[in-house]
């Protein structure tokens, strides 16, 4: 009788704690037996159901979540220990790039799993709902429209209402930062992983192109398109991100290629303490002065000494004369009809990838290898360090990967992250740098009204 009590009572202390809990904690009490997939997965749909009405996270839970959590907790009692992956039985949110939140597409049904869904079902993943997200990506119409779609609403940032959540994948940021879901998914063409991340206080992992399919997701353009992990730590986001890479026979060409850049033994092993120790960082000046004078600026001057004191290398003096006229140059490339010019009217319109569009887009190319590769490989830097979502322009055009890790938050208690950019196939270099960055600061903090 007194076991069971405190069986009960450990089981009712664990349930207290499941906010912020990472995918790590979660597991240990999985193997301890102070949690279930069953109530982990009951925990979520209840924040979802209490909080979802204010801030439009989540479009929709999925029927068959709590079985799929039963699922899992048998295959734990099965299973030996160490034969599971860190996301079996884990609850996650994903993008709903199946309709891009459009009623146009309602009651759809695609015929199989997405190909990183599929990698997600395989790992014992708990699938819980579909995250909100701005409509069509962005593309219905010219007005800024972060976070709205027809099926939701207008999705709200848990850290301020008033403020922008970004997107185009607000959903998956605004939930996992109001701990809805433990982890989600994003889809990034041109900033929408890396900017809701930094807007919401969460890490975002933009992938290189290809290292994860795109097999099930509604395209924008096959040259930048990637779907990458949003988390609350550096460590739950490398997670996801082991799961969901490799190759698929339906986004056959990209995946094939980038396959070759996916590390023997996954990503976890870069996930290192001194991850910064003799890395050399490119410090983009401009995009940080204009923070000059106030407390986010003060915030970054600070963020620099630490790198330091970890023993980065911060490359400062920078030409930036071909990196800038990336966001000069390329400004009408990024206008072409590839990208269905915003309003679908216009797309319609359009006669498909003629002569202006394909000069466009060798121009993208030229810009891409003369501006950000050129600027990378000549100071031999591991990354490019940039305030926020500022970088992902060049990140986009390059099929480049970057990571966006909480740096901290204004006067209004608006988060704000920092990016680092690199190369393609430079995630295990990217990912010591994130995590050593984030250990060292820990400046994450949860929502203080939810």
């Amino acid at each position: 009788m007194i076991w069971q009590l405190v069986f009960l009572l450990s089981s009712i202390l664990t349930l207290l704690s499941l906010k912020e809990a990472t995918a790590h904690d979660l597991q240990l009490a999985f193997r301890q037996n102070k949690l279930t997939s069953r109530q982990l997965t009951k925990f979520y749909l209840n924040r979802i159901r209490r909080l979802n009405p204010l801030l439009r996270g989540v479009i929709e839970v999925n029927p068959d979540a709590l079985r799929q959590a039963d699922r899992a907790d048998q295959e734990r009692k099965a299973k030996p220990q160490g034969s599971l992956s860190a996301l079996h039985g884990i609850p996650i949110l994903l993008n709903w790039n199946t309709t891009r939140g459009s009623f146009a597409l309602l009651g759809s049904v695609v015929p199989l799993d997405a190909g990183v869904v599929a990698r997600l079902r395989r790992a014992g993943a708990v699938l819980l709902g579909k995250a909100s997200l701005s409509e069509w990506a962005h593309y219905r119409f010219s007005a800024d429209y972060s976070g709205w779609c027809a099926r939701s609403g207008q999705g709200k940032n848990p850290y301020n209402l008033s403020a922008t959540p970004c997107g185009s994948s607000s959903g998956s940021a605004i939930s996992v930062a109001a701990n809805m879901g433990a982890v989600s998914l994003g889809t990034e063409t041109h900033g929408s992983i890396l900017c809701p991340s930094s807007s919401n206080s969460v890490v975002g992992i933009k992938p290189t192109l290809g290292l994860t399919s795109r097999g099930g997701v509604i395209p924008i353009t096959p040259r930048q398109d990637t779907v990458g992990p949003m988390c609350r730590t550096v460590a739950d986001a490398v997670n996801v991100l082991d799961v969901i890479v490799g190759f698929d026979p339906y986004d056959d060409k990209a995946t094939r290629e980038a396959s070759k850049y996916i590390p023997r033994g996954g990503y976890q092993q870069f996930l290192k303490v001194d991850g910064l120790m003799g890395k050399r960082l490119g410090i983009v000046k401009p995009f940080f002065d204009s923070y000059s004078g106030t407390l986010v600026g003060k915030a970054f001057e600070s963020h620099f000494n630490t790198l330091r004191k970890q023993g980065a290398v911060l490359v400062d003096r920078l030409d930036l004369a071909d990196f800038i006229k990336i966001y000069s140059d390329s400004s009408e490339g990024e206008k072409t009809d590839e990208y269905g010019q915003a309003l679908f009217i216009a797309a319609q319109a359009t006669s498909g990838i003629d002569k202006t569009v394909k000069s466009a887009l060798q121009n993208m190319t030229r810009l891409s290898r003369d501006g950000f590769e050129k600027l990378m490989r000549q100071n031999k830097l591991d990354a490019l360090v940039t305030p926020e979502s500022t970088v992902t322009l060049a990140l986009a055009i390059g099929g480049f990967p970057g990571i966006s890790v909480p740096a901290g938050y204004d006067e209004d208690g608006v988060p704000y992250g920092i990016c680092f950019g690199g190369l393609r196939g430079s995630e295990p270099t990217l990912i010591e740098i994130a995590y050593g960055f984030e250990q060292a600061t820990k400046i994450r903090r949860p929502p203080s009204f939810l």
